[in-house]
């Protein structure tokens, strides 16, 4: 890599960055991830233990075909 190159880099990193590109994708990501903590929250405070444990139960076959998914490439 030579000196240009990195400039060439650093000027296309700033531009994405002032577009708000991937700000907005990490908020979305964010917010997606507090939701689901509030409302497995919210399961546990109305139905107890298994509101705890039963939405990870139903997480399982879930990762299973991400994981899937993953290995395939």
């Amino acid at each position: 890599m030579t000196a240009p190159d990195t400039q060439t880099m650093t000027d296309t990193t700033a531009q994405s960055v002032s577009d708000g590109g991937e700000g907005r994708l990490a908020a979305k990501i964010l917010i997606t991830v507090l939701l689901a903590v509030i409302g497995w929250g919210l399961s546990v405070a109305t139905w107890g233990i298994p509101g705890l444990y039963i939405p990870a139960l139903a997480m399982v076959p879930v990762m299973m075909g991400i994981l899937l998914l993953i290995s395939r490439g």
